[in-house]
């Protein structure tokens, strides 16, 4: 088998990456910067270069690839440029998949997100049939994701595309870091409160692996969300804290005073709060049911991936001091 990673360097893509190999397929790992590795400079994978919005470099990208797997995107975070964003994502979204099809590549296992989930409501667990509504969480993200998902969605018709939501994904090389931070802020210390907010967590290698198990037998038009453990923000931060023998946050804000937060950011100049702060009111508990039924899905234990995830930061200098 031979496949495409498009961002073999990022968190969820690295680990894609490494599973392909370790299946024993011939990866072709796509980075837009030369000399970038990632977390898998120690993979026999064939680079190249490509970017999201030129097709031609994603035409040869893709060529003799069964598989693509399109785990890159942007992370934006200024909600005031919106359109810009979106536009952006339009393009990029429609770049991948015209390139795709000219290469005539079997399958696109393209990694969406949880915020295009729709609001299940309180005492339920948000599923696949549940879709958001563009514009209420007004997030550059959120409307991205839902806009690239949608794209995506539409050219399952003549094209063969399945479409995976993981949760918050933690996990070992995790080289920004991205949700890592949670974590690694959490084992410094540096988390002394919390909120009322629910997260659902999963282990990236646990969420690459179902990326295979979707390439090999995903449904076509489908998505899946992959999801681990339904937490409480305190649950997340206390588990950490029990790992590495500090001491669980200890101050509680309220939502009111949050949403207080979140307002007064966006009405002063400046990128204003992280999304995370921004949209914790989209936080939900999902059911990833249909992944474990139809994919053969697994969730490890969040301590294991606490713990792995902690190691890794520290063989790589990621966790002591101020770096």
């Amino acid at each position: 088998m031979q496949a495409t990673v498009l961002g073999a360097t990022g968190f969820i893509g690295g680990h894609i990456a490494r599973a392909a190999v370790a299946r024993g397929w011939h990866v072709r790992a796509v980075r837009r910067r030369p000399g970038a590795v990632g977390a898998i400079g120690d993979l026999p994978v064939e680079w190249v270069e490509a970017n999201l919005s030129d097709e031609s470099s994603l035409f040869r990208a893709m060529c003799d690839s069964e598989i693509v797997f399109h785990a890159a995107a942007s992370y934006p975070q200024d909600f005031r440029r919106i359109p810009l964003v979106v536009a952006q994502a339009t393009e990029e979204m429609t770049c991948v998949l015209r390139a795709a099809q000219r290469a005539n590549v079997r399958r696109i296992v393209y990694t969406s997100s949880l915020t295009t989930l729709g609001l299940a409501g309180p005492g339920r667990f948000a599923d696949e049939s549940m879709f958001y509504t563009p514009g209420l969480a007004r997030s550059a993200y959120f409307e991205a994701k839902h806009v690239m998902e949608q794209i995506a969605l539409r050219a399952s018709a003549p094209q063969d595309v399945v479409v995976l939501l993981p949760s918050a994904v933690f996990g070992p090389g995790d080289v920004k870091p991205t949700t890592g931070v949670v974590i690694r802020d959490a084992a410094r210390g540096r988390f002394p409160f919390y909120f009322d907010a629910l997260i659902n967590v999963v282990d990236v290698r646990d969420v690459a692996w179902t990326h295979l198990a979707a390439a090999e037998r995903g449904r076509r038009g489908e998505r899946y969300i992959v999801g681990g453990h339904n937490l409480t923000l305190y649950e997340l931060l206390a588990t950490v804290a029990a790992i590495t023998g500090r001491q669980p946050p200890r101050f509680k804000l309220s939502r009111r005073l949050i949403r207080a937060l979140v307002y007064l950011s966006d009405h002063l100049p400046g990128p204003g709060l992280p999304e995370n702060f921004r949209t914790f009111e989209f936080w939900q508990p999902v059911s990833s049911h249909k992944a474990q039924q139809e994919l053969g899905h697994t969730i490890r234990p969040f301590e294991e991936t606490v713990r792995d995830t902690l190691v890794w930061f520290q063989e790589h200098q990621l966790v002591a001091g101020g770096a």
